[in-house]
């Protein structure tokens, strides 16, 4: 591990994506069940990053176990009721859960701001935990069967922008696109992630004929777009901490939360065009 510390980033980014991509692949076409148990895992892992990021800093005592036991049931709960093993009135119980957070703080009398870090702990929730459950949703909202196809064709525009804005704004980024917040992000990486989501989006709409390509190349922008703000979100969160990763998880990428954060606010905006325009 040390060796692949030592390698150029790029380098890095190649070989964890050599070995990620095969077994993100497998989980996700084997069946619903190694969907479920690879994006949970996912959804944990970036959720207690996040927690322990807000952890770091002085006084901030999230209530990390609890929030991320939350976010756990809910997806869990998610993946049986779009599935169809649950009637939808099971939803009801995260509501009593989500309000024993404030129950809990009132025994926690070490924690000088209580308010101030309940709300943390929903934010870690609202944050990380949801997009990654309406994954979950987006992954069965026809119908209630499971379909992969989505869900790689929305990893893959988001892995094929990611890598068109990487090269394009090493290559060619001069203007900058939110300077303020994340300095190295420019106007000319972010057209070449929109140029190369729409040339994956085409080839994704002769296979997964589920979708119009109309609908795959709207899909493709709201990556884009809506991708490119949870970069940004995360950027001024770390920025606000002091940090340049959320972790050193993936080598080449940093944490999950890293690798990731195009996601978080992508779904929210997918599943509503998708119910939408069907």
């Amino acid at each position: 591990m040390m060796g692949l510390r030592n390698l150029s980033n790029l380098q890095q980014r190649v070989i964890a994506a050599i070995i990620a991509i095969p077994f993100l692949l497998f989980c996700i076409l084997y069946n619903d069940y190694t969907f479920l148990v690879l994006f949970l895992v996912i959804g944990v892992l970036a959720q207690l990053e996040f927690y322990k990021l807000v952890g770091s800093i002085s006084d901030n005592l999230p209530l990390t176990f609890y929030g991320t036991f939350c976010g756990v049931v809910m997806h869990v709960l998610t993946f049986f009721i779009e599935k169809g093993d649950l009637a939808y009135q099971y939803y009801y119980v995260l509501s009593p859960l989500l309000t024993f957070i404030f129950f809990i703080k009132l025994y926690k009398s070490k924690d000088e701001k209580p308010f101030k870090n309940i709300a943390y702990t929903f934010l870690g929730i609202i944050y990380v935990a949801l997009p990654f459950t309406l994954f979950t949703v987006l992954a069965f909202i026809k119908n209630d069967t499971y379909d992969p196809n989505i869900v790689l064709g929305c990893l893959f525009l988001l892995w094929s922008s990611d890598s068109g804005a990487y090269f394009a704004g090493t290559k060619f980024g001069k203007t900058k696109l939110f300077e303020r917040v994340s300095p190295k992000k420019s106007w000319e990486g972010s057209i070449g992630g929109l140029v190369t989501a729409m040339v994956v989006a085409t080839i994704i709409s002769k296979y997964y004929t589920n979708y119009s390509s109309f609908q795959w190349y709207a899909i493709g922008v709201i990556i884009v777009v809506a991708g490119t703000y949870g970069d940004l979100v995360e950027s001024l969160f770390k920025r606000s901490i002091n940090i340049k990763d959320s972790a050193d998880t993936i080598p080449g990428h940093g944490g999950f939360l890293d690798r990731f954060d195009g996601l978080l606010l992508s779904i929210p905006f997918i599943i509503p065009f998708v119910k939408l325009f069907p």
